[in-house]
């Protein structure tokens, strides 16, 4: 079995990654181990055929180590797939697609397309729920009439209004991992269904003065609050929300350096990618790298990208999740 901690570095990547044979083979390593199993069955014990490929003795189908995974019917070598994957893993603020395109020699379309099929790798998980101490807030991205000309302002855009700006509803747990999603509006009807979802009863919840965290106390969570709005940002040396406001600042310098715009549609994939980044930031490259080829054992397509790329509603994104994990728990667990 291949070991990750060599690739330390770009160079290390495309050195040992120098031919098809070895890209293949490291990737039916990931992905099979020893013990190669078809993905049309799930039955073991395939045999390995001269071009390369593999026949299941069960159900006579013949596959790849690209079947029923993201690199499925690519015409691209995988050279490119694992470069592409590095960058995105191992650059602190993301990578463009224009940046792929020039560092990878293809379109910036491909380009776009494998970074879209990289992010779908990076979906956060409802397993494991928030404790102990959690912080609670939203942000709204867009909207900024200061860059707009003057004919185009829109009037009442200040504070939570939604008019131009979307709303990004977050939880960290105090020094552990970060919960983001996209939703529709900031009433409390909309954040007290995900806080239940992904928070733990009991939990102690730190939030601003907003009137939206209101009924956590009745939902079964012990609330402190601190009021921004009289310049109030810590009480008590610990109540505060300045872990989850941390990570939108990191937020907002990926978006507004790297990518610049984010339309609506895609804009639950570039949060899944800063969650991630964010809750393996103590991880090395090459962790990340090795956790990139394991999530990439799965299937997706161009139809796919654009059917899952809007999430509008935690019903929706409950669904998202669900189907993620067990695409995912039936290749890696079979």
């Amino acid at each position: 079995m291949i070991n990750f901690s060599i690739f330390k570095s770009l160079i290390a990547v495309i050195n040992h990654f120098n031919n098809e044979e070895i890209c293949k083979k490291t990737l039916a390593e990931v992905r099979w181990g020893d013990d190669v199993v078809c993905p049309h069955c799930g039955k073991h014990h395939c045999t390995k055929r001269a071009d390369g490929r593999f026949r299941c003795n069960a159900c006579k189908h013949n596959f790849s180590c690209l079947t029923g995974t993201m690199f499925e019917n690519t015409k691209l070598p995988l050279q490119k797939w694992f470069v592409a994957m590095y960058l995105m893993s191992s650059h602190k603020k993301g990578v463009s697609s224009c940046q792929i395109m020039r560092d990878c020699e293809v379109t910036q379309k491909t380009a776009w397309f494998i970074l879209q099929k990289i992010r779908d790798n990076m979906g956060q998980s409802d397993i494991k729920a928030l404790m102990g101490t959690v912080e609670m807030d939203e942000m709204y991205l867009g909207g900024r009439e200061a860059n707009k000309h003057q004919d185009k302002h829109v009037e009442g855009t200040q504070g939570r209004s939604t008019k131009t700006k979307t709303p990004i509803f977050g939880m960290q747990q105090r020094n552990g991992n970060v919960v983001a999603i996209k939703v529709e509006n900031t009433q409390g009807a909309t954040l007290m269904p995900i806080v239940e979802q992904f928070v733990e009863s009991g939990t102690t919840t730190y939030t601003d003065e907003a009137t939206i965290y209101n009924k956590l106390t009745e939902n079964g969570y012990i609330h402190q609050f601190v009021n921004h709005s009289q310049r109030e940002y810590v009480r008590a040396s610990d109540i505060h929300t300045n872990s989850i406001e941390g990570f939108w600042a990191h937020f907002k310098r990926v978006i507004f350096s790297t990518y610049h715009m984010v339309s609506k549609d895609y804009l639950q994939r570039y949060i899944d990618e800063q969650v991630y980044r964010w809750n393996t930031r103590k991880e090395s490259a090459s962790y990340r790298f090795e956790d990139m080829f394991k999530r990439a054992a799965k299937s997706f397509d161009y139809t796919d990208v654009l059917a899952l790329s809007s999430v509008v509603s935690i019903e929706h994104f409950r669904e998202y999740r669900v189907m993620y994990y067990n695409l995912w728990k039936s290749t890696h667990c079979a």
